[in-house]
């Protein structure tokens, strides 16, 4: 998917000193799972899983609206749009699924590129992931790539990625119990830290993400 070109913002928070060891990164992603993108997005994964079991075509199409919509800066919009459609193409090319072709055209129709969390969504009802269990692998693999990042910026040892790994696998789990409790009513993140690292990577002087 290209996941190993997007920090989410990470590194501009190594930079500002923000992140700097393994607890901190912990800590910054503990507020990206739960109060940021994982929370938003974890959101719209249960809705799009949803719409797409019920077959609704317009409950799907308000969810992939929001989740093109809801970034607070150009590059978390990038990071999410282009791993969404790497996802889709990668499935289409190789494993093809029954009634994608018209969820396809229901895409289409929004004139909006599928986020990476409606990407995944979407494949994971076709081929009969129940909701749960789809979205937590979901939020896990997010904050399995943006470990991979806060390795390569603090820097990080392997070993120390593994522990935040395991530090924040109830954290994953914790998050996505609290997505599939709460309301579409109280749809929206809360991190705003998170939210400024990212637009200051966008004029950062040396960068080795995109995002």
């Amino acid at each position: 998917m290209g996941g190993f070109s997007y920090s989410h913002g990470i590194e501009a928070a190594v930079e500002q000193g923000l992140v700097r060891d393994r607890a901190s990164l912990t800590r910054w992603l503990d507020g990206i799972l739960r109060h940021g993108a994982g929370r938003t997005d974890g959101m719209l994964f249960a809705a799009v899983h949803r719409a797409v079991l019920a077959g609704d075509e317009a409950a799907f199409a308000w969810a992939v609206e929001r989740a093109d919509i809801l970034r607070a800066s150009s590059e978390t919009a990038l990071e999410s749009r282009a791993q969404g459609q790497a996802f889709l193409l990668a499935i289409r090319a190789a494993w093809p699924l029954d009634g994608l072709t018209r969820w396809d055209a229901a895409l289409a129709a929004t004139g909006r590129p599928p986020a990476y969390a409606v990407a995944v969504a979407l494949v994971s009802a076709l081929i009969g992931v129940a909701e749960g269990p789809a979205l937590a692998a979901y939020l896990h693999a997010f904050a399995a790539n943006l470990v991979s990042a806060g390795v390569r910026l603090v820097p990080l040892g392997q070993t120390d990625g593994q522990r935040t790994l395991a530090a924040l696998d109830p954290i994953t789990h914790a998050a996505a119990d609290a997505v599939l409790a709460t309301p579409l009513d109280d749809l929206g993140g809360r991190a705003m830290a998170v939210d400024w690292t990212s637009m200051i990577h966008e004029t950062q002087y040396t960068r080795l993400f995109r995002s």
